[in-house]
């Protein structure tokens, strides 16, 4: 299965998520902020970056942003409530990252997670 990082700010939604993606046979590293999903970043290799975009300190376009430069084959998905702010070409989201809305079904987010590591 795959390597994710998740950075999520909400500790709730983050060990809820963590739990459901371990469970579907994925290894999580989780992280609160996007700073400490950066570091991480540079620590080891991540088939996946998962990550809310409204975060304190640094956000999670900025991170993806960086996670592209270090990582060009990583594969990115934003799981938010603003998905018109990841979508909007102004911010510089990386083009082919996905991004799933808030709320959705964990179902549907662990598909989705399955579909873009296979």
């Amino acid at each position: 299965m795959a390597a994710i990082l998740l950075a999520e700010d909400d500790d709730s939604m983050r060990s809820f998520l963590k739990k459901a993606l371990e469970r579907a046979g994925h290894t999580v590293v989780d992280a609160s902020q996007g700073d400490e999903a950066l570091t991480e970043l540079q620590l080891r290799e991540f088939d996946l970056l998962l990550t809310d975009i409204v975060m304190p300190v640094m956000d999670g376009i900025e991170l993806a942003r960086r996670a592209a430069e270090i990582d060009p084959e990583m594969n990115i998905m934003f799981i938010t409530g603003f998905a018109a702010v990841a979508l909007n070409a102004a911010n510089q989201a990386p083009e082919d990252a996905k991004v799933l809305s808030k709320p959705f079904h964990l179902k549907d987010l662990v598909q989705e997670v399955d579909r873009l590591v296979a």
